[in-house]
């Protein structure tokens, strides 16, 4: 089993993955976009018992009940997101060393999706979480 790692941008939290992700994909929440600052976050979404923190202590607040999400607090690059009581937390690719080695296949929440944001044509749409309705753009 290979490890993937990732950290923040300025380096000081460090973590690392010793498992393969449940899924991978794209949300265009509201609540993503503006704590990223951007049109959507693309996450894997990883079982709790193969995430570790190597280096660093993240920053944890809650964004809304039952809800945790972690940052660099020098840097303040969003690290993760996990829902209390499931045993999965979800991971930023884009804070994983290798961005490239999960490919998103699914986007939720896109009944809230910036007008100017294109979805991905091969990916599955969701008006709102992945266990709910599929979205039709139009």
């Amino acid at each position: 089993m290979s490890t993937v790692t990732g950290g923040c941008f300025c380096g000081a939290v460090r973590y690392a993955i010793t498992g393969e992700p449940k899924s991978v994909g794209i949300c265009h929440c509201e609540s993503c976009r503006r704590i990223a600052g951007a049109e959507s976050v693309a996450w894997a979404v990883i079982p709790l018992a193969v995430f570790a923190i190597t280096a660093g202590e993240p920053c944890a607040f809650n964004s809304s009940p039952g809800v945790t999400r972690m940052h660099c607090e020098r840097c303040a690059t969003s690290l993760t997101y996990r829902v209390e009581g499931r045993e999965l937390i979800d991971v930023t690719l884009g804070s994983l060393d290798d961005a490239e080695t999960w490919i998103p296949g699914q986007e939720v929440f896109c009944a809230e999706a910036v007008s100017w944001n294109a979805l991905g044509p091969s990916n599955e749409h969701f008006a709102e979480g992945s266990s709910g309705p599929k979205f039709e753009a139009g």
